[in-house]
């Protein structure tokens, strides 16, 4: 393996990987380098001499410009590299996307639960779901007892116990943003059934909750008013009992992979994170949409700097000017609470070999792959179109795979270059993007995409990573956040607590 890794012909910068010590010769990329610092691993080394207020590039793109003088073999991050980024930004559409994309004619196949309405889920378990954080507590010990009286088998997954912090003492379109997350998410494919628990009192009581959700099977889905029963654990108990015996009738069957909704994401990310799992992700991403299967991207101000790769990979100029509001619109969320737009990266990036937001959303993207950008949805909405969507959503992972998820994704596939162990309301494939962080941290990692920096072809991995994919959404395979019991959900909060 190199010891520098330069990604695109364009590039002023390369990235460690491994740690370099200070007055050590590198002879690569057809370049004499005597490094002129300490270089941690992740980070960049200048391969010439960039002059104060030049750009730097990576990905083939400007990742912001050089506040002093830099020279060929010092180390390039947040003491000499700085943001190019403002704030509002005018766009023109110049289309630039591929239009001889062949559709895959083999479309492989998985075992999934094709529901009534015509979606598609993965697993067949049992949500409960409060109304209102005041209804958490019964709502977990119910999950508890219903998944020690009801087994887990081949076509049944359990009970889970989707609580939040949420649902009173909101207004505005603040409490609009939980009742669209919470109605969304009743309606997930992977739920083959719902129990609704409301306080009584709330904010979001089901005079309010219900018209947002609109019809729904009441086989399917059962309401408990908690405050309206002397005992709302025996009440919920009955009405576990009714779902139960609805959902154990469901079972897999064979559909092709066209069938699925997939959300990509990232947290924790490095620099090596858009080299490999990202990128491998990107692989993936077009070989779903080549199926007819869908893929749904969010993160927007992780988008910010890259914004215009997506925006040109637009399917038409109406497509176009919705990723250009969905951009200033979140922007100007930013602005409305007083806040700087570019405050990222955080720092863990940071230690990561991440400088600048551009740098960041470059790597970011790559998650997308090569896909034309065909719908582009507000936050909390459904996805309605097959092949590449946007959705509004920020780069926090709580909030932002909830979105997708509420979206219609019955699959995450996530990216990591510094390791987290979270899990969410679906299966979630986690990615390492490099090696050292996939074998400290085993317990968290679905598959190492840091092979790829060891030789491993992104031929060999995408194969792996697919077979990986299909064996989750068939029920052959549980994730590591599935088997270790970690599920979790958060809404965009945009507004006061009364």
């Amino acid at each position: 393996m190199n010891k520098l890794l330069k990604v695109n012909n364009r590039d002023n910068v390369a990235v460690a990987t491994r740690d370099l010590k200070q007055g050590e010769v590198i002879e690569e990329l057809d370049e004499q380098i005597k490094l002129l610092s300490d270089i941690p691993m992740g980070h960049k080394v200048a391969l010439a001499n960039i002059d104060s207020g030049e750009n730097v590039f990576r990905y083939g793109n400007p990742i912001g410009r050089a506040v002093k003088d830099i020279n060929q073999g010092d180390w390039v991050h947040t003491h000499n590299l700085t943001t190019n980024l403002s704030d509002i930004v005018e766009y023109d559409y110049q289309p630039n996307f591929r239009t001889d994309t062949a559709k895959i004619e083999n479309i492989p196949t998985f075992q999934g639960y094709l529901r009534s309405d015509g979606q598609t889920g993965i697993r067949n378990e049992i949500w409960l779901i409060p109304t209102v954080f005041c209804a958490n507590g019964p709502t977990q010990k119910l999950a508890e007892m219903a998944n020690q009286k009801f087994a887990r088998s081949e076509n049944f997954d359990g009970f889970y116990a989707l609580t939040h912090p949420y649902g009173c003492s909101q207004q505005g379109e603040d409490l609009v943003y939980t009742q669209n997350i919470l109605a969304n998410l009743v309606n997930h494919p992977n739920a083959a059934g719902v129990l609704l628990l409301s306080l009584g009192c709330e904010k979001n009581c089901f005079d309010n909750f219900l018209p947002i959700l609109g019809d729904y099977d009441p086989n399917r889905v059962k309401t408990l008013i908690m405050q309206d029963v002397e005992d709302e654990i025996a009440e919920g108990l009955k009405l576990i009992d009714e779902i139960w015996q609805y959902t154990s009738q469901q079972k897999r069957q064979e559909l092709p992979l066209s069938k699925l909704t997939i959300a990509v994401n990232c947290g924790g990310s490095d620099a090596f994170s858009g080299i490999t799992a990202n990128a491998l992700v990107g692989r993936i991403s077009d070989f779903i949409t080549g199926c007819g299967g869908s893929i749904v991207m969010t993160e927007v101000p992780e988008m910010f700097g890259a914004e215009h790769l997506l925006m040109n990979r637009a399917e038409n100029r109406e497509v176009f000017q919705m990723i250009v509001d969905m951009i200033n619109d979140y922007k100007k969320y930013f602005q409305r609470y007083g806040q700087p737009i570019y405050e990222n990266p955080v720092p863990g990036n940071l230690a990561g070999g991440i400088t600048t937001l551009e740098e960041k959303s470059l790597g970011c993207i790559q998650k997308g792959g090569e896909a034309i950008v065909r719908d582009v949805l507000p936050y909390g909405g459904r996805v309605r179109k097959d092949g590449f969507t946007l959705i509004s959503g920020p780069g926090n992972d709580l909030v932002g795979i909830t979105t997708q998820e509420a979206a219609g994704c019955v699959l995450t596939i996530f990216t990591t270059g510094r390791g987290t162990p979270s899990g969410f309301a679906a299966p979630l494939i986690r990615l390492a993007s490099n090696s050292k962080m996939a074998n400290r941290k085993q317990g968290w990692i679905d598959y190492n995409a840091g092979v790829l920096l060891e030789g491993k072809s992104f031929e060999a991995a995408a194969a792996e990573l697919l077979d990986l994919i299909i064996r989750v959404a068939s029920g052959a395979a549980r994730t590591k956040s599935e088997a270790n019991g970690y599920r979790q959900i958060g809404m965009l909060r945009d507004g006061v607590t009364n």
